[in-house]
């Protein structure tokens, strides 16, 4: 019977994370939300009679348009993804998602203190407009003071007039990785490439229908469901809520 409890609620953990949860973070739900002690080894026998297993990983290519005459920035980030507090440090970048009517570009912003995406925008055209939009709903729900660092590659639409007026204008700091070096912004490429195995991979999508999964994604099981082990298995709305974590965590 227990062993029947835990099978049953490993699948609807599962299920709730559209297979995007592995048998060890289905064990973190089990033993925190449900509060039902079990080993992993367990966990990951149960999910394996029901043929539920992880979403494998894919590598996934993001191009950057830096050829352009336009000023760049001084990587002031250097590669130190940690933050001491909210609103110090925000990296950002753009994907693309395939669709049956062409593509799709996706900008997002990230929080580095919570890995918490807190603006993004979706367009057909990847111009200035698709990044300013994740950068204004970005200052828009967090209201930084001056100072904070934005990071973002040194492609023509975040070295934009219009992009860079922006962050002049609310006092914050900019920051771009060095040519061809993607390791410069290797967190914001890793959560793109979690969106793409996770969500994209495999969907044969009409432009209308990747734009509701994208913000399923996003708003409802990355920032509010997904467990990160960079905090501790926790979400990144969970770990803002308790304020952070004593201890060092992973970076």
């Amino acid at each position: 019977m227990r062993r029947e409890q835990i099978a049953r609620k490993a699948e609807e953990y599962f299920h709730r994370a559209k297979g995007r949860s592995g048998y060890r973070k289905v064990h973190e739900d089990l033993t925190q939300e449900a509060k039902i002690d079990c080993c992993r080894e367990t966990v990951r026998k149960v999910l394996a009679e029901k043929g539920l297993y992880f979403k494998g990983k894919r590598k996934f290519v993001v191009t950057t348009d830096s050829k352009h005459q336009q000023p760049v920035a001084e990587n002031i980030l250097a590669q130190n993804f940690t933050a001491e507090a909210a609103n110090q440090k925000w990296v950002a970048d753009i994907t693309y998602i395939p669709t049956q009517e062409g593509w799709l570009y996706l900008a997002a912003v990230m929080d580095l203190y919570s890995r918490k995406i807190i603006g993004w925008s979706m367009s057909e055209s990847i111009d200035t407009a698709v990044v300013t939009g994740a950068l204004k709903m970005a200052i828009e729900t967090r209201h930084p003071e001056r100072g904070l660092i934005h990071h973002s590659d040194r492609g023509v639409q975040y070295a934009s007039h219009q992009f860079q007026e922006i962050l002049e204008s609310t006092e914050i700091r900019c920051s771009m990785s060095r040519k061809g070096n993607c390791w410069d912004n290797a967190v914001m490429e890793k959560f793109f490439g979690k969106l793409k195995v996770e969500q994209v991979h495999g969907q044969v999508y009409r432009r209308e229908d990747a734009r509701l999964d994208i913000f399923w994604y996003i708003e409802v099981f990355y920032n509010r469901i997904g467990r990160h082990a960079s905090l501790g298995d926790v979400s990144p709305e969970e770990f803002e809520r308790r304020g952070g974590m004593i201890g060092q965590r992973a970076a």
